[in-house]
């Protein structure tokens, strides 16, 4: 028997219809990203994800049911309460959320500001309001060029978002005082879930946000998942995209960025295909003892960040379509001894009014090769996924 890998892959917001108590989150019983991407779209090319099973889950407008799926296939109902990214992965790692973050729809308390501003300097801040990041960046960019003072919003989300142009205040300044944001957040008990750094930069007279070089600030989390299992018992976990940030690097023994989901689906081929320089990216603190298992975990961000936020159902069907033709790469790579997961943590239907996540359920396919397929139907939880890569390592 081989190396026994968890391949996770999180298309980020892709849920499949409303939860129960989605009005309790400010959502529409209509929630349903994926349903409303295909119908909008009149229709999804992805027939890696449709052998797989995905199109048994739902009437989805181009995503054929079929008799013979080569995945076990089935809905995720989340336990935790929250629609959010931290909220989401936390569960699908086995830590349910069981009070939801805090939120401030009115913008930051005086006192927190007042500190932010003294301790990183700054000066002040704009906006500290809830905020569209592309909206708000490109109305402040002129008093923000002005008076140097970096832009701070909010969302629906339990995010505290700093947007500079770093041609004016440098990336590393930027992160510091995210850093800083973190710590008094931490310290003053406020109980929000991301800090986020939003750098961009003027291109062809536009503000543009520069997603390779964002980074999210997580809250810890409280307890152990099973990425700290595994990494406590010297295994492998290797977190590409955002999946450090999310974890505050609990639980993680190797981690890389990522610019885009081609980025990152590329760099999953290259964990899975043994061509990832893993020397490059591990932390310095880690000692690996047991190659017997690992977790490779893998966030694809651009459905969420560049189409969910922004309304573009179309380019969110493109990002699906993209993501099933490096599937059809990923699959030949599975192996018995390898489990492949593809799932989501939350929605954020581009379809529906607003344009924050929403309350959904999610879809999870199981493959592995020689694997029984299986309709799993309507669990409860996402950390099912969890109990199911702890049995898979053992």
């Amino acid at each position: 028997m081989g190396k026994k890998r968890a391949i996770i892959i999180v298309i980020d917001s892709m849920g499949c219809g409303a939860m129960s108590d989605c009005a309790d989150f400010g959502d529409i019983p209509e929630c349903n990203t994926l349903k409303n991407v295909c119908s909008f779209n009149h229709g999804l090319k992805v027939p890696n994800l449709e052998k797989m099973g995905l199109g048994n889950l739902g009437d989805y407008e181009g995503i054929a049911k079929t008799d013979a799926p080569i995945a076990q296939y089935g809905i995720l109902r989340e336990k935790s309460k929250g629609k959010d990214t931290t909220t989401g992965h936390w569960e699908i790692a086995g830590l349910i959320s069981e009070k939801p973050f805090s939120t401030f729809p009115q913008g930051f308390p005086k006192e927190l500001i007042d500190k932010f501003t003294d301790e990183t300097g700054c000066g002040g801040v704009l906006a500290n309001i809830p905020a569209s990041g592309t909206a708000i960046i490109e109305k402040l960019n002129d008093e923000h060029h002005a008076t140097k003072f970096p832009i701070v919003y909010t969302s629906a989300d339990s995010v505290f978002q700093i947007a500079l142009d770093t041609d004016m205040i440098p990336l590393e300044t930027l992160y510091e005082w995210c850093r800083i944001a973190r710590k008094l957040l931490d310290e003053g008990n406020y109980n929000v879930a991301r800090v986020i750094a939003r750098p961009y930069k003027i291109i062809d007279g536009k503000p543009t946000r520069i997603s390779k070089d964002r980074r999210d600030y997580s809250m810890a989390p409280p307890q152990k998942t099973v990425l700290d299992r595994y990494k406590d018992t010297g295994k492998k976990v290797i977190g590409i995209g955002k999946i450090e940030d999310i974890f505050s690097k609990a639980g993680i023994t190797h981690a890389i960025h990522t610019g885009s989901n081609r980025e990152g689906l590329e760099l999953t081929i290259k964990a899975l295909d043994g061509t990832l320089d893993l020397n490059k990216i591990k932390y310095s603190d880690v000692n690996i003892t047991d190659d017997s298992a690992e977790i490779i975990f893998t966030n694809l961000v651009d459905t969420d960040m560049l189409f969910g936020h922004r309304n573009d159902a179309v380019g969110y069907g493109k990002a699906i379509e993209e993501i099933d033709v490096y599937l059809g790469k990923i699959l030949p790579l599975i192996s018995e001894d390898d489990l492949l997961i593809i799932t989501a943590d939350h929605g954020c239907d581009p379809t529906v009014p607003g344009t924050d996540h929403t309350r959904e359920q999610v879809p999870v396919l199981y493959y592995s090769k020689g694997i029984l397929p299986e309709n799993l139907g309507i669990l409860s939880g996402f950390d099912t996924i969890a109990k199911r890569v702890e049995e898979w390592g053992k």
